[in-house]
């Protein structure tokens, strides 16, 4: 567990009690501070009550925070769940100059008592899962010791601290930017940035300055790489470079053509972005050539996003479930030459538009859930299509149309809540269909 001496003696009040805001609770009453907790569900509070009984459970208090302005603490520490610009709370909080933080924060104000070590934060709107595991995993090929944490994996408090010359390497989405002051990142990255949660900021704007702080954190001399494919994310590279900060930074540039063939999990010209972005950070931590390709060769992907599941007479079978509408879809589709497409679920907008650069790519489609027959209509015509209605079937299938050296591919353009538990569920469905294939 990461704690803070700093924290010993002041009071908190911890606003969400998933698992960031559990390790938050469980870091501060380590460190000595006095917390206040509270989450809506009462599983949550209760596991956070049992949790605490092995530390100093007398400090720590579960009740409502429904009286807002009688609340007096040092610092409220808010999931990254929680809306900034809707809470009650967060009013309070500003009007009474009361600091609203994450559990990021609490890692940045704890880093002064840990072994010397570098931290790496990762953020955009798409691709920063990929890039963060990919830079962790290139570290550990290396041989340095390293943590994943932020918006993947467990939360960082939880995490023991590193040795002597370790890297955290942080996945930070923009809610957790929004509640982090501190956090001076001796590399920061930024991919990209489209709309998206516009609902918690004003605007796009808003949005895309939210995730321009990551680099206002940083000190001078402190790499900054920043990917330029969008005209938001050029803005900030401008930022950073008119901030005296020019030497700073690297920049990704799109269309990069560069050879993948050797990196089976990094395939589609997003990857490419995601590669030569994690490629800079570790150059900009000294990590070896070497092992930067060796980390690249070997890097075995994240579960749920391109991820190859088997191979069957000579045929590829790819879970891209996290795919859930159109923009996430579009890459999955360009990154194979032939494609045995399933799509379908609980379909977030009446169109397909955003995939049809890949469409030469397809050799057939299969459409499932809720959206086979609109699916289905959209595509009649274009490509051939079969509506196969269950994952299951589509599997089957797809498998006995597909031959070698094509791609039978789950990427679904849709939300899974139709016929799944969620995404995860529904990509361990397809593995377990492609399973039963053999």
């Amino acid at each position: 567990m990461i704690v803070s001496r700093a924290w010993r003696g002041k009071r908190f009040a911890v606003l969400g009690l998933a698992r960031s805001g559990a390790a938050s609770v469980r870091a501060l009453l380590a460190g000595g501070a006095e917390v206040l907790a509270w989450d809506d569900a009462k599983d949550k509070r209760d596991a956070v009550i049992a949790d605490a009984r092995d530390l100093l459970d007398e400090q720590l208090f579960v009740d409502d925070f429904t009286d807002w302005q009688e609340i007096e603490a040092d610092g409220f520490v808010f999931s990254p769940g929680v809306p900034l610009n809707r809470h009650p709370l967060a009013t309070v909080a500003r009007e009474t100059g009361v600091p609203i933080i994450g559990d990021i924060e609490l890692f940045a104000q704890a880093r002064g008592e840990l072994p010397t070590h570098k931290v790496v934060g990762i953020t955009g709107t798409n691709g920063k899962s990929t890039t963060t595991a990919l830079i962790h995993h290139i570290l550990e090929t290396a041989g340095i010791p390293a943590r994943l944490g932020g918006n993947i994996g467990l939360p960082i408090l939880g995490q023991e601290p590193l040795p002597e010359g370790g890297v955290y390497v942080l996945e930070l989405s923009s809610y957790q930017i929004d509640l982090t002051q501190s956090l001076d990142c001796e590399v920061a990255v930024l991919l990209n940035i489209t709309p998206d949660h516009l609902d918690r900021y004003d605007g796009f704007d808003g949005y895309a300055a939210s995730k321009a702080r990551l680099f206002a954190m940083q000190s001078k001399g402190h790499a900054a790489i920043i990917g330029i494919g969008d005209e938001a994310s050029q803005g900030v590279a401008k930022q950073v470079a008119r901030a005296g900060r020019a030497e700073d930074l690297t920049k990704i540039a799109p269309g990069f053509c560069m050879d993948q063939s050797r990196w089976p999990a990094l395939q589609g010209p997003h990857n490419a972005q995601n590669a030569l972005a994690a490629i800079a950070a570790c150059e900009a931590l000294g990590v070896d050539q070497a092992s930067i390709d060796r980390g690249l060769e070997s890097f075995p992907g994240l579960p749920h996003r391109m991820e190859r599941v088997a191979t069957r007479n000579g045929v590829l079978f790819v879970n891209d479930s996290k795919a859930t509408n159109a923009e996430s879809t579009a890459p999955a589709l360009a990154a194979y030459p032939r494609v045995h497409w399933i799509l379908g679920g609980k379909a977030k907008t009446a169109d397909l538009d955003a995939c049809r650069s890949g469409f030469p790519h397809i050799v057939r489609a299969y459409t499932i859930g809720e959206a086979t027959e609109m699916f289905a209509e959209i595509l009649k015509g274009e490509i051939p299509v079969e509506r196969s209605g269950t994952l299951a079937g589509a599997v089957r299938a797809a498998a006995a149309n597909a031959a070698a050296g094509e791609t039978v591919l789950l990427s679904p353009a849709c939300a899974s809540f139709d016929q799944f538990r969620d995404y995860e569920d529904r990509g361990d469905q397809f593995r377990a269909a492609v399973e039963a294939l053999f």
